[in-house]
């Protein structure tokens, strides 16, 4: 079989991309393992994660009902984790479903195979499904590589027992564990701890470096980490090394080796959380003349080219941030390139969001890089006790801040924490790629009272005139 363009791999960057090669005339093949299109963002990643980040979020706001406006509700909190489970996997089908129909429509193969190079121009498949042709082999004139990430499992972690979790596991949602440890205090690990605590685990997390999320700037994870420590009753240790791990018991028993906890304590379940692997490993990428680098991932330009003519690269594979609406764009711009088009990556602002309670999102230029990079910036923060939509949401512990080019007033990056920070970054995404100055934000009229204002009202503290805060601009020394 031959099909002039082959995807490998469905998810969102290798539909994406699918997709709009078959809007741009080509004929387009999907490689893709799983029975459904959709990747590990759809099937076991961003939706089922946030659908159950739901739940914990309307657990936690009816609590507050009560102990912040005295709304209370005379039964005890139930929790069916049946129908918690049938209702994200509806999710997920609805979507999924959605996902084949549009690949019917515009007329795009799916093959439900593995598959993995023989040489630079045809790729080997291997399963049993109806759609396989009989050759077990397809050839292309351009792939495109979009096979993904998977949980990063260290060796010593994995004692082959289904109480030691990766993400994958945790989403399954087998059993509401007493007890869960959380090893990694990255995005990963704080979503799914939140989830468990708010169905009622007793949730611990211990986390190797100085502080949470260590990406992002200190300012912005305070508040998330003054929550995290609530939600857990203080089992937050950080600065503390897992040893070993061992079942005992139906149970499994940990060593710790940190400063404020040292010793051995057992757990229901473990999730590990200590980042993902790009897959490139065992897809015959020998055989084709891509370069991966130490890291695993495969070396490609801005257009999404590697190393061979024929094939190209996006998504998890093609490097950090392994974000799925970056796997996005990449995806289109690797099939314009293919169709002939001028096209490359070069986005100045790619929004990174935390999504546990408060969220976390930042988009562009962060405090610590230009820290790192000795870049000079003013910095204009907003806090949202001063707006009185956080105040009547209760959510004062939140902050706006931009990052500001002190010579142009261009804005270069945006920090964000609070409810709905995720919501409130893509104005910020937007502001920078279109190389705005903060300016043209403060004097852009926001709808009153909302969160979005805070955006504009950061950058009011720049110039100094914020009108509920008293903040005058210092003046510049001679």
């Amino acid at each position: 079989m031959h099909s002039p363009v082959v995807v490998l791999g469905g998810g969102p960057g290798g539909y994406a991309a699918a997709f709009l090669a078959s809007d741009e005339g080509l004929d387009v093949t999907i490689v893709e393992a799983e029975p459904r299109l959709g990747g590990t963002c759809l099937l076991r990643g961003c939706i089922p994660s946030k659908a159950l980040l739901h739940v914990a979020k309307v657990i936690s706001e009816v609590s507050e009902l009560e102990t912040e406006w005295g709304v209370k509700y005379d039964c005890d909190l139930k929790i069916d984790i049946d129908t918690v489970r049938s209702r994200k996997d509806q999710v997920i089908s609805n979507l999924t479903g959605g996902l084949a129909q549009v690949a019917k429509r515009r007329g795009v193969n799916v093959i439900q195979a593995r598959g993995s190079f023989a040489s630079s121009s045809e790729i080997k498949l291997e399963g049993d499904h109806e759609s396989i042709p009989e050759g077990k082999s397809i050839t292309f004139d351009h792939c495109i590589l979009a096979t993904g990430s998977v949980p990063a499992m260290p060796p010593s972690f994995d004692i082959g027992s289904d109480r030691v979790m990766d993400s994958t596991g945790a989403l399954a949602l087998k059993d509401i564990p007493d007890t869960l440890l959380v090893i990694g205090g990255g995005y990963i690990g704080l979503e799914m701890g939140t989830v468990y605590a708010g169905l009622g685990s007793k949730v611990t997390v211990v986390e190797l470096a100085e502080g949470l999320i260590p990406g992002a700037d200190r300012d912005l994870v305070k508040p998330l980490a003054k929550r995290i420590d609530a939600i857990c009753d203080g089992r937050v240790h950080l600065n503390t090394k897992v040893g070993s791990v061992s079942e005992v018991d139906d149970q499994i028993e940990v060593t710790f080796e940190g400063p404020n906890k040292f010793g051995h304590e057992r757990f229901d379940r473990v999730l590990v959380s200590v980042g993902r692997r790009p897959v490139t490993r065992g897809l015959g990428l020998e055989n084709t003349q891509v370069v991966v680098n130490d890291r695993g991932f495969v070396v490609c330009n801005s257009q999404q080219r590697t190393a061979d003519p024929k094939i190209f690269a996006i998504g998890d594979v093609a490097g950090d941030p392994m974000l799925a609406h970056k796997a996005t764009h990449e995806g289109r711009v690797a099939a314009e390139v293919i169709a002939g088009k001028s096209a490359e990556f070069d986005k100045r602002a790619i929004p990174a969001v935390v999504f546990t309670d408060p969220e976390i999102a930042w988009a562009g230029l962060t405090e610590g890089e230009a820290k790192r990079d000795g870049r000079k910036v003013s910095v204009a923060t907003y806090p949202w006790a001063a707006s009185g939509r956080a105040q009547a949401l209760n959510i004062t512990n939140g902050l706006t801040k931009w990052l500001i080019d002190p010579e142009t007033n261009r804005v270069l990056g945006c920090g964000i924490v609070g409810t709905g920070a995720g919501e409130l970054i893509g104005e910020a995404a937007l502001a920078i790629e279109m190389g705005c100055e903060v300016g043209d934000i403060a004097e852009t009229v926001h709808p009153h009272p909302t969160l979005s204002e805070t955006l504009m009202n950061a950058g009011e503290i720049h110039f100094g005139t914020a009108t509920e805060i008293y903040k005058p601009k210092r003046k510049a020394k001679s």
